[in-house]
């Protein structure tokens, strides 16, 4: 058929995920194969627990990694802790919390919403509220880290309502582990999933949970059985339990978990702190830059994620169109709107290794260039200085 290798375009990765991968992951993944039950294998599967833990902040022995992305980690969380007829209150603020309540729906649960404006962190009161009106809930489950607006949540405050009226909390920490504070255990979180290809700055594909004690004990009592046979944590124990033996569960992706092995590996290295302030730091610097251009974040400064920033669009300039050229001209990636922000805004990620001063500088040269040439109301030139000045304070 004359079909020939591919070989894709170097491109920036600015969006919402995936993000820029450090080569020391590609080096990693491209390693020689062995046996998802090799005793080097096995071996490094309990480091990268150990590695995992750290990243969480917690000391669950229920802490690994899903054989599959973000997505699959959420549905682990689901499919095991709701059963038929559980009450769940979903807090809703953006795209993954209506996840989340699919996922009860999946699941034979029945799911009491708790909406909240997108852009807004979720209400602490308005939790109160439905748990007070529902004594019957079991779980409370809500996103710390909303990609789809770039807001953050108070994940230790939420879990502690949710703690007072009884309840078990699944978390989604997708685009938080790594970027901001995540503390497992000190919060009291019970159930939490991420995903590898944010600030990790790992391939897409794997997906980090963690689960305390309260959260297994639901798992190994339940009633009914879990509906997913390959996500049945009372199975996939079996292989990520402790000690050398493994029961066979399924082949794991080896490569792949080479690459999250050296990515946990290289959060160690920098440490979780100065992951943190790093993420923090070129924040400030990409604000500055938006914000001397004319573009106005639509989350509060004190619940806006340093590592997803949403910006309004020009008015009258085309969001797609914007997105093109500085894909085909200047091989830099930057996210769309999702649902009801769909051609109102960007979301410009800042993860792990794309969390660097190159790359703030360069997208906001890039981005003033095109709305520029496209006649669009910024102050042009202004946003790399302004950028500049505040590395200079930081």
């Amino acid at each position: 058929m004359g079909s020939k290798s591919f070989h894709p375009p170097v491109r920036t990765l600015m969006g919402p995920g995936p993000s820029d991968v450090n080569p020391r992951i590609l080096e990693a993944m491209s390693r020689p194969t062995i046996g998802h039950l090799d005793p080097a294998f096995v071996e490094m599967m309990d480091e990268m627990k150990g590695l995992l833990q750290y990243a969480f902040q917690t000391r669950n022995e229920l802490t690994m990694p899903v054989s599959a992305p973000g997505s699959a980690g959420m549905e682990t969380c689901f499919v095991n802790l709701v059963e038929p007829g559980d009450k769940v209150v979903v807090c809703r603020n953006g795209v993954f919390g209506m996840r989340m309540t699919e996922n009860v729906e999946c699941c034979g649960g029945e799911a009491i919403l708790v909406d909240d404006e997108w852009g807004k962190p979720v209400d602490p009161a308005r939790l109160e509220a439905a748990l007070q009106a529902n004594p019957d809930a079991k779980i409370v489950a809500f996103v710390h880290a909303e990609t789809s607006t770039g807001a953050q949540s108070d994940a230790k405050t939420l879990v502690e309502i949710a703690h007072k009226h009884d309840c078990l909390t699944i978390v989604d920490a997708v685009t938080s582990l790594g970027g901001t504070p995540i503390k497992v255990d000190e919060w009291g979180i019970d159930a939490i999933y991420s995903g590898t290809q944010k600030c990790l700055s790992c391939t897409p594909g794997l997906s980090p949970v963690s689960f305390n004690a309260a959260a297994l004990e639901k798992v190994r009592n339940r009633k009914t059985r879990v509906q997913s046979w390959f996500l049945d944590l009372n199975l996939v124990m079996g292989y990520w339990g402790s000690g050398a033996r493994r029961a066979y569960h399924h082949t794991a992706p080896i490569n792949a978990l080479y690459g999250l092995h050296e990515a946990l590996v290289l959060l160690e290295e920098e440490g979780l702190e100065a992951s943190w302030a790093r993420h923090a730091r070129h924040h400030a610097a990409l604000r500055a830059g938006f914000e001397a251009m004319g573009l106005r974040f639509i989350v509060d400064a004190a619940h806006r994620l340093p590592q997803l920033n949403t910006v309004t669009i020009p008015e009258g300039i085309d969001d797609a169109a914007v997105r093109a050229r500085l894909l085909n001209e200047y091989n830099l990636e930057i996210g769309a709107g999702l649902g009801a922000l769909a051609g109102k805004v960007w979301r410009v990620g800042l993860m792990g290794f794309a969390a660097n001063q190159t790359n703030v500088l360069f997208c906001l040269q890039a981005l003033d260039a095109i709305l520029t040439d496209m006649s669009a109301t910024i102050n042009s030139g202004a946003a790399v200085k302004a950028a500049l000045a505040a590395y200079q304070k930081a």
